[in-house]
């Protein structure tokens, strides 16, 4: 069974509709929806600050192994240590020889530079820089000799907390 609903109730919601919005109910309906607006802009902005930060620690892991796994590379294959010259010597300048072919590691620009025979080539991506590069010789005078290699690896990603630092350092033995 329906209910019966009154002249004078159907008549009130009538003339309710008809006059539409009191400027109380619209204040707090925009007040509502502003404080909704705010809370889904501070959830966007904690995700892209997560995305940022993400990012920044994926390209410092990635140019890390890269970078690593290149002088590992070349070190075990070297036949030649030109600079540093002897053991003990330290340089921000690492130049080897492989099967004949120099090649020469450096800094330029913040970039880890890599040249041999046949050009230049930054070993980083452009969204890390390197700083704080050097190489150490360790060793005996007629033995078998090691590389130290100690940079600094920073994401150009602005954070809130600051830029993403890494201290790199490895020692890499000749084969």
């Amino acid at each position: 069974m329906r209910p019966v609903i009154t002249r004078s109730i159907r008549d009130y919601l009538y003339k309710k509709a008809e006059r539409g919005f009191t400027l109380v109910e619209m204040i707090i309906s925009m007040g509502l929806l502003l404080i909704l607006l705010l809370v889904f802009a501070q959830i966007l902005s904690s995700l892209l600050d997560v995305q940022i930060e993400s990012e920044s620690t994926s390209y410092l892991q990635q140019d890390n192994r890269f970078i690593v796994l290149r002088l590992t590379r070349d070190i075990h294959e070297v036949s030649t240590i030109i600079i540093p010259g002897s053991v003990g010597e330290q340089s921000n300048t690492l130049q080897i020889q492989v099967d004949g072919i120099d090649y020469t590691y450096t800094v330029q620009n913040n970039n880890l530079i890599l040249t041999d025979n046949s050009g230049s080539y930054a070993l980083n991506s452009h969204d890390t820089t390197v700083s704080n590069l050097s190489f150490h010789r360790l060793g005996k005078i007629n033995g078998k000799n090691s590389i130290r290699v100690q940079l600094r690896l920073t994401s150009k990603a602005q954070q809130a907390k600051g830029p993403d630092i890494r201290d790199i350092q490895t020692t890499i033995g000749l084969r």
